[in-house]
């Protein structure tokens, strides 16, 4: 099960990107990676397919893997670690370790 969903505020621990922070668009569980908005950039040369399709280089996000990334808790202002509570209703609630602010 993975920590990280969709909208979730992280920041990124290795990499060229590295202390950037970003929010996340997609997540992929199979292959344990997730797209983040701003973040790990690629160049990737397009050819114009039809008339009014540009061509030329197309600048994107790529996929980063989850262990490069953490999740940003806004009470601590610092990148976190996630745990799971189950509350009375029985409802999963995800918090963060250090501050125990829920998120």
């Amino acid at each position: 099960m993975l920590k990280i969903k969709k909208n979730d505020t992280i920041v990124v621990l290795a990499g060229k990107d590295k202390g950037k922070t970003g929010k996340v668009l997609k997540v992929y569980p199979k292959t344990r990676k997730s797209i983040v908005e701003g973040i790990n950039f690629v160049k990737k040369h397009a050819r114009k397919t039809r008339e009014d399709q540009k061509g030329g280089i197309i600048q994107k996000e790529a996929p980063i893997h989850i262990s490069n990334i953490a999740v940003f808790c806004k009470g601590c202002t610092k990148p976190t670690k996630v745990g799971y509570n189950i509350l009375k209703d029985g409802t999963k609630s995800r918090y963060c370790k250090k501050c125990n602010e829920v998120f």
